[in-house]
């Protein structure tokens, strides 16, 4: 098993998690069984990357792969929920709107030739490591996200079921902690993103100033005199 088809298989788990939300939706044993692959697709996130390293096995197209498997899985999960009306549409436009800025740069350094980090990569501080690529800041960040994806899939489950299953419970509260999950889950993502965005504008194409072309031509003079 290759990283990248971990890659390729967390993402196929997302898709297959959000297919049995969305045609479902009133079995509690088929959300069961879409909460079950959304962890997997959340947890085999770390895998590939245990391989990729384990293994020597890294390259340039596998680590845009695994970004892009993160922009899918968060774009999917999160349109699905917003769709659904259990969280705000600006949800999933956040995260779009970041990892749109966040991957143009990324494309922009990589250009350049300077990938990753370090003092020939592209975030080369310390506190752009820590909030990015540390692996308490990756643990951390997949779990939030997972726990939101989670919550929020069983959160549409007790949607559905009849009112007398759920009469006494306090459906209002349980949509607020749904709301708040993604909100937090918002701030954590856009808090990731200000090392990549401040490092990776040296990497914008500079403005480059005209020549100024003087006019050597002599001017005329009404009245014939130059």
């Amino acid at each position: 098993m290759t990283p990248n088809r971990v890659t390729i298989a967390r993402v196929g788990a997302g898709f297959a998690a959000v297919g049995l939300f969305s045609f479902f939706t009133k079995s509690p044993a088929a959300n069961l069984v879409a909460i079950a692959l959304t962890v997997t697709a959340i947890a085999l996130d770390g895998l590939d990357g245990y391989l990729a390293r384990a293994h020597n096995l890294a390259t340039p197209l596998g680590a845009q792969l695994d970004i892009l498997g993160d922009r899918v899985i968060e774009n999917l999960f999160f349109t699905f929920f917003a769709v659904s009306g259990l969280i705000s549409l600006w949800v999933p436009v956040a995260f779009f709107a970041r990892g749109t800025a966040t991957d143009f740069l990324r494309g922009l350094a990589a250009r350049a030739g300077q990938t990753g980090f370090g003092s020939d990569g592209m975030l080369r501080s310390i506190w752009g490591r820590i909030l990015v690529s540390s692996r308490f800041s990756r643990a951390a960040y997949a779990a939030l996200k997972c726990l939101c994806f989670c919550y929020l899939g069983a959160l549409l489950t007790l949607s559905h079921l009849s009112p007398v299953w759920t009469k006494s419970l306090p459906l209002p509260a349980l949509s607020l902690a749904g709301r708040i999950l993604a909100g937090c889950s918002v701030f954590v993502c856009l808090i990731r993103a200000i090392p990549v965005i401040w490092e990776g504008c040296r990497f914008l194409p500079q403005p480059q100033k005209l020549p100024v072309v003087l006019n050597s031509k002599p001017s005329i003079i009404p009245g014939g005199a130059q």
